[in-house]
């Protein structure tokens, strides 16, 4: 267990965690640091697994205090957790990701599947025999005649981003697990298929446009058959001037994305180490202030980030979870 003389050796809070989930953790953090009276907490990221790892590794100083996910922990992690003496974790559902693929609505509207924006943007693709060959399409009519016969321009985030990492995880993994050869690839070259989807074109089919949202929406505007990726609240703001792409059949709406309909769609959770509430300064505010309506309403500084909300009666359970500080159970979790 963590002894008063802790909190003399740590004063800061440690998050740890998903990168997806680090911009807005990282907002809070910093707001915290202004208004809360508390150190501005450090905020690493060491992606979703390695988080858990490094959360569940046991209590004390030398531990987090706390680690975002782009995902909902394991049972097994809970386990891992608990095996190490980290008996009681606190779990805040701060709301959803939802990555849109968007263009002008001066453009040609398009709807795509999963496997044909991973036939657009990956470096590598099956060739005629399902080997890998450099990607050979131009125009998106190279991918399906059905598509429209203009060049394939994709804008979006650098790798330092963490809408980067949602766009190869959400869109672009599983449109490669949809490509029959593909499929074939994960299961006897797992590292190689990861490859594919991991790696993008660097031949100016994909460009990397900073993490400026507003510059992406500037080239659209100038170029209308490009096509921009960033946060649904982004397009929301911008709704006058772009239109989302519909993926799979679904179209990038806030119902869709909050129902998991929308395939770019997902929860985000942060987690807490009980244990080390009240050692480490801070925590507590750290949870309040993240579940506030400032921060997780609607209008709230993190929607403004690009985060998907939470319908108000979630929001409100939410509150009331950091209020009690009751732990998750494993029989809440999936395997």
């Amino acid at each position: 267990m963590l002894v008063a003389g802790t909190a003399q050796a740590r004063d800061q809070i440690r998050i740890v965690g998903s990168s997806t989930v680090y911009p807005f953790t990282t907002a809070v953090a910093e707001q915290l640091g202004k208004t809360g009276g508390v150190k501005t907490p450090v905020v690493e990221s060491t992606g979703t697994g390695g988080g858990m790892k490094l959360f569940c590794a046991g209590v004390g100083e030398e531990h987090p205090d706390a680690t975002n996910a782009s995902r909902r922990m394991k049972k097994t992690e809970l386990d891992m957790c608990q095996k190490n003496g980290v008996k009681d974790v606190v779990e805040i559902n701060i709301g959803f990701d939802g990555l849109t693929i968007a263009q002008s609505k001066q453009g040609t509207p398009i709807k795509l599947t999963l496997p044909q924006l991973l036939l657009a943007v990956a470096k590598q693709v099956p060739g005629p025999d399902g080997k890998l060959i450099p990607n050979p399409n131009k125009n998106w009519s190279d991918i399906d005649k059905s598509l429209p016969n203009f060049k394939i321009e994709v804008l979006g985030p650098p790798p330092t981003s963490g809408t980067r990492d949602s766009f190869h995880e959400l869109l672009l993994e599983k449109g490669a697990e949809q490509i029959p050869a593909l499929a074939q690839l994960k299961k006897s070259d797992p590292k190689a298929f990861d490859s594919v989807w991991k790696t993008l074109r660097e031949d100016g089919v994909y460009v990397e446009a900073g993490e400026n949202d507003n510059l992406i929406v500037a080239k659209l505007e100038q170029n209308k058959n490009a096509f921009g990726v960033f946060g649904y609240s982004f397009l929301e703001e911008n709704a006058a001037k772009l239109r989302g792409v519909p993926l799979n059949g679904s179209e990038p709406e806030f119902d869709n994305i909050t129902s998991g309909k929308y395939p770019g769609a997902r929860r985000m959770y942060v987690y807490l180490k009980k244990a080390h509430v009240g050692i480490v300064p801070g925590i507590d505010k750290f949870a309040v202030e993240y579940v506030s309506p400032k921060a997780i309403g609607e209008d709230g500084y993190l929607a403004k980030k690009g985060l998907v909300t939470l319908p108000k009666a979630e929001a409100d359970a939410v509150r009331k979870s950091i209020t009690d500080m009751k732990p998750v159970s494993a029989d809440a979790l999936g395997s």
